[in-house]
């Protein structure tokens, strides 16, 4: 279990803020940090990591304290157990894919690792290219496997595929996925995108100025047991018009458009950009906002 009670004054484009959090993830669940740019998300997990220090507090993690204010403990980011994976990738240019993956090995650290992880990443063929000659999701791939070297018992995504096109985006979601599972791990994520936190994550934490103001399963947070339908998914409004004397409600879903026919009362309770779920139950749509 991680547990978090930390203070800190950070400095934003909108101003001061303190920040002044308690949070507690459980062992091996997946969660999102959500909430709007400057709400304190990344500080948090820069300073679990051990790259940002607390002007005050605790961080536990099972019966291991890794920062404690009062008793002057605060852990190196090697001593810590963590994997971390940023939005820009941050691999070395001048390095080929495997001596990215050697670089962040421990000194006498087993290396039939790296091999391993090729393997599971499919990047055994790509090894020996150097990052400039890789796709926006191969470099990604690697990133997330080099967080994976030292074997972490948490990993801390931070908004790490924002930058890539739908496609690849819904394809390393599955990876995510998979990683999360075969090593067994505590995984926190960074995400403004509802349906990649309703695909990935058990539950959601809101942060709003630096504390929680929001938290819940998943399901609960956005509202997803409003509905006992089979086929459920997320989506945006584009577009909503009049047809005679009914609505009809676009909503991008991926790469596809869906319409949605809707009465008066229920389109005005939409407008273009809101994230909603649409859900078939007995055939008929359903459109609901998250």
């Amino acid at each position: 279990m991680i547990s978090l009670n930390l203070k800190k004054t950070l400095k934003s484009a909108g101003g001061k803020i303190d920040l002044n959090l308690q949070l507690t993830i459980e062992k091996g669940q997946f969660v999102t940090l959500f909430g709007e740019s400057g709400a304190g998300k990344t500080s948090t997990l820069r300073m679990l990591s051990g790259l940002l220090r607390p002007d005050s507090g605790t961080i536990k993690v099972g019966e291991t304290i890794w920062f404690d204010s009062h008793k002057n403990i605060d852990l190196k980011p090697q001593q810590r157990k963590v994997g971390y994976v940023f939005q820009d990738y941050a691999l070395f240019p001048n390095m080929s894919v495997r001596q990215n993956l050697e670089y962040a090995l421990q000194k006498n650290q087993d290396r039939t690792i790296i091999g391993e992880l090729l393997e599971f990443a499919e990047l055994g063929e790509l090894e020996q290219r150097k990052p400039e000659t890789l796709s926006g999701g191969q470099k990604q791939r690697v990133a997330l496997v080099r967080a994976l070297v030292q074997r972490p018992e948490i990993l801390i995504l931070d908004e790490p595929l924002s930058a890539l096109d739908l496609k690849m985006r819904i394809k390393l979601q599955e990876y995510l996925l998979q990683v999360h599972k075969k090593y067994n791990l505590t995984t926190i994520l960074v995400s403004h995108d509802i349906g990649e936190i309703v695909k990935l994550s058990d539950r959601v934490y809101e942060l709003q100025n630096g504390s929680v103001i929001k938290k819940g399963t998943t399901t609960d947070f956005f509202g997803l047991n409003k509905t006992s339908a089979k086929f459920r998914f997320s989506g945006e409004v584009l577009k909503i018009q009049r047809e005679d004397v009914l609505y009809v409600i676009s909503v991008l879903i991926g790469n596809d458009i869906i319409k949605v026919v809707a009465d008066r009362t229920e389109a005005n309770n939409f407008k273009i950009g809101d994230q909603v779920l649409v859900a078939s139950k007995a055939f008929n749509p359903i459109i609901q906002k998250i």
